[in-house]
């Protein structure tokens, strides 16, 4: 049975952790509150099956990590495919991301049975939504989505808003902006995911720590925290400011990540 969990440091009745048992709880209405901001987060529990997951995973083992600029972003985190942030500092997407998201395609394209795992994950976000789920397009060409990511030592709270730090990369601007992390494989100890009820703020910038901000920015607001569960999703609005804890123990935080778009048209949209 699906339940709606106050998990928040700083309780807050419209800000909170709605836990699904299984993927056919995840209905239109969950995303619709999260992109209007009544929900701190969603997790569904068994998006991916173990089986699933841990033959992603021996795929992996097999496939060789690169990782973002780590002048840019540190503690260093481990990805397959690009990211648009890679290339804001170049205004436009430049012909490596093309060759990169190539390469991540044809990287990611047979892990699961032969198949890609991001069409599993299409497929059942798209059957929740109940429309179609479509790639992005900048200039007519369909952006990449589904990064694999491995955190280790977290990451800095920050927020993701392609449309603020990557103005007019988008043909289609989206109303709302989710982040949807697929788990893979988690460690026994750590690896939480923080959402705050709270938007970055031109203030925040004396604040800024690279890539991120000092969590000071957020004393005393309202957070979902949530642990997910290999084989969980956990879906939340990117636009708020959110960090992950760095992992304890044995075991790796991979994760099949990408952004949803919800359009004034009805589908939603995808890319990383």
């Amino acid at each position: 049975m699906a339940e709606l969990l106050d998990v928040s440091t700083n309780a807050s009745p419209i800000f909170t952790l709605f836990d699904t048992e299984t993927v056919d709880e995840l209905t239109r209405d969950h995303i619709l509150r999260l992109a209007v901001g009544v929900l701190g987060a969603v997790r569904v529990r068994g998006f991916g099956s173990p089986e699933e997951c841990a033959e992603i995973m021996e795929g992996l083992d097999h496939r060789e990590f690169g990782a973002y600029d780590e002048n840019l972003i540190f503690p260093p985190i481990a990805k397959i495919g690009p990211a648009a942030y890679d290339f804001y500092g170049a205004h436009t997407l430049t012909d490596d991301y093309w060759d990169v998201a190539a390469d991540a395609r044809r990287l990611r394209g047979k892990l699961y049975r032969g198949t890609d795992p991001m069409d599993l994950a299409v497929e059942r976000i798209g059957r929740a939504w109940g429309d179609g789920v479509e790639p992005a397009r900048s200039k007519g060409r369909e952006l990449f989505s589904g990064m694999i990511r491995e955190i280790h030592n977290g990451a800095k709270l920050h927020f993701d808003e392609i449309v603020r730090e990557f103005p007019g990369v988008l043909d289609e601007t989206p109303a709302s902006f989710l982040t949807l992390n697929w788990y893979l494989s988690m460690p026994e100890q750590g690896g939480e995911t923080r959402v705050y009820r709270r938007r970055w703020k031109p203030t925040d910038e004396p604040y800024r720590d690279g890539y991120g901000y000092d969590e000071q920015v957020v004393a005393e607001e309202p957070v979902a925290v949530v642990r997910p569960e290999a084989g969980d999703v956990v879906i939340f609005d990117s636009r708020n400011l959110h960090a992950v804890n760095g992992i304890s123990g044995e075991g790796r935080r991979v994760s099949l990540s990408f952004f949803l778009g919800v359009t004034g048209r009805g589908p939603l949209q995808v890319w990383s």
